[in-house]
Parts: structure tokens; sequence; C-alpha cells
């Protein structure tokens, strides 16, 4: 792929509906991962929009403590975006109530996810293999919460495998019905996070579609981001695994594709204080025992590639609450007890 667009390459603000979003870097949903805590901060470090990590249409499973912490939104900046997954239509209807009841601003179906446990029951990326099912949930879901003025977007992959690449149709009839905005992320089902994205499927749906089109997928740097919004003429691009643990990456996506300029990856000393930060609003979040298990994850992400980090790793995993996994990260950081983590 070859950069073409001069900066800055998009002139207008793009909207979700009625919400104008500051740029055109956003937030994937990655279930386990995108929870309030860690929204706050990609939306405090750059990302102008952030969706949540999907929930059940399953009103079973609304009580739980997961579906509950997945659909917490208090205090975020808007728009808040909910992510629904399921192959029932009217249950999914029900779901988009239930979310814009809570203060969702904006839901999101899931038809991406290429996890066994979702394919088995039709649901993410199985749903590719049947339109007429598909036409059903997105004509049921937007209709659910038409009367609340609620966008409805969409999250897809390019098909469910390479012979099956059906992106393109699905997105245009998507568009027909009502949807706002569609996501493709540049593999198949079959792919799952295998191989490389490819952004051919994604072009072909931007030029077909006058709604807004986000590409997803293997973007995992300034140039990256700029490199396949100038081959898929893509209206913004949303970041995934790339952002695990580097949560500054938006803020540099966002400046270079508005000013061409790069801006350094920050200090160990600026990593440190976003880690903390970080850290503090998880384990008020989930609590001491489930915010110290939950928070592992996270702080191996951070520290990726940093002297000393697998042993240190391995003492973390060892700490059973939130003051010493604080005190330890402090610890690494300042240089103290370097001998042991080398």
């Amino acid at each position: 792929m070859m950069s073409g667009q001069p900066f800055p390459i998009h002139t207008s603000a793009l909207a979700i509906g009625p919400y104008r979003l500051g740029n055109r870097v956003f937030v994937a949903p990655m279930a386990g991962v995108t929870d309030r805590p860690y929204r706050q901060l990609c939306k405090k470090l750059g990302a102008a929009y952030a969706v949540s990590e999907m929930a059940a249409s399953n009103a079973l499973l609304w009580a739980s403590d997961k579906t509950t912490r997945r659909i917490n939104h208090d205090g975020e900046a808007s728009p808040k975006a909910v992510q629904i997954a399921g192959a029932d239509p009217s249950m999914m209807a029900q779901a988009a109530r239930f979310n814009v009841e809570r203060g969702a601003q904006i839901i999101d179906i899931n038809m991406g996810c290429p996890a066994k446990k979702v394919c088995k029951l039709a649901a993410g990326s199985a749903l590719m293999q049947t339109p007429t099912l598909i036409r059903e949930i997105l004509e049921s879901v937007i209709e659910s919460v038409k009367h609340a003025q609620i966008p409805v977007t969409l999250k897809m992959r390019t098909g469910w495998d390479t012979e099956h690449r059906n992106a393109p149709e699905i997105a245009r009839m998507a568009e027909d019905l009502g949807i706002s905005m569609v996501t493709i992320h540049g593999r198949t089902r079959a792919d799952k996070y295998q191989g490389s994205a490819e952004y051919d499927t994604i072009a072909l749906v931007k030029q077909q579609l006058h709604i807004p089109v986000v590409a997803n997928g293997d973007i995992d740097s300034p140039e990256k981001a700029k490199a396949v919004i100038d081959y898929t003429k893509a209206d913004a691009v949303m970041i995934g695994r790339a952002a695990q643990g580097r949560p500054w990456i938006f803020r540099q996506i966002a400046h270079y594709l508005e000013t061409g300029e790069t801006i350094p990856d920050p200090t160990e000393s600026e990593i440190a204080g976003w880690l903390r930060g970080h850290l503090m609003d998880h384990y008020q979040f989930y609590g001491e025992l489930t915010g110290v298990r939950t928070a592992r994850k996270h702080i191996g992400w951070y520290l990726k590639g940093l002297p000393g980090v697998k042993i240190f790793r391995d003492f973390l995993n060892q700490l059973e609450s939130t003051d010493e996994q604080l005190r330890a990260i402090d610890d690494f950081f300042a240089g103290r007890h370097a001998l042991q983590f080398q």
C-alpha cells in the first residue's frame, strides 16, 4: 500500500448519528480488555470513540457481574457505545432497549467475533453465512431503538471464508436498512487472527457505501493507519490488539493523520504514570480480588520488551493484593530490586 493523500487526510468532522467525533481513530471492542477503565484511558490518550466489549443478548445473563460491568459507562465521555451479540432478532432488540435504558447512546451489533463459543451459537461472524437472518436482526434492532433516535452500527468481517467474502453485499443491505456506520475487520471468520489482514474488501465496501466505513485489522502504527486509509479510502481506523499496553498509540495516530508529524514513544516515567493511573481505576472498578487478577494481563502488556520483565512477571503473578501490585510496579520502574528482575 502506498501513501498518497495529503495531510490532513480528512478535513471534515466525522459523525455517528448526532455525535461529532474529535478525530478518526477508534478503540476496537475486545472481550476482557475494553472495560470502562481501559476505554476511559484510551479516550484520554487520543481515541475519539470506543465500543464496549460485547454484551450477551440473553436476558438471563444481564444480572451477572460480568455483564453488569460490561455495560457500565458511568462517568464515561460521550458517545457511550455498547456492543451486543446474539442470533435471535427479538432477543437482540430486547438487549438494545435494555442497554439504551441504562445509558447507551450507540448500539453496535457484533458480527465479527470469530470465537468458537460465539460462532457455535450462530452469532458473531457466523451470522455472515445467513444474510436473511442478518436482515431480520438489523431490522429488529434498528426498530427497537428508533423511538430514542439511537444510531445502530455494525462490526463484521470480510466474510465467512476466502471463497465467501460477502461483506460488500451485507454492507449495502445494512446501509439500506438504516445502519449508521460499518466497521470491517480485514479477515474472514476462518482466518480468525492468523495471517495478514486484507484491505481490498474494505476498499470495495467503501466505494459502494455512503455511510462511514471504518477499517480494522493489523493497524499498529501511525504510518500503517495512513497507508490503510489511503488504500481503502476508509473514514476512520479502529485499533485493537496494537493498543494493548500502548494506549498512547491513539494520540500518535491521530496526530500523524492530522499533521504528518510523529509523536515519540513515551518515556518510562510516562508509562509508569499511565499504568499506575489505569491500575487505580481498574481496582476501583473490579474490587480487590478480581482487580488483582484481571490487572495482570494489562501490566504484562505495558511492560513488554522492558529489561527484566520476564522474571518480574513471574514475581508479579504471585502477588495477591492491590497494594503489593502497586508497590512492585513502583519498584520496577524506580529500578529498585534491579538484580532480582534481571
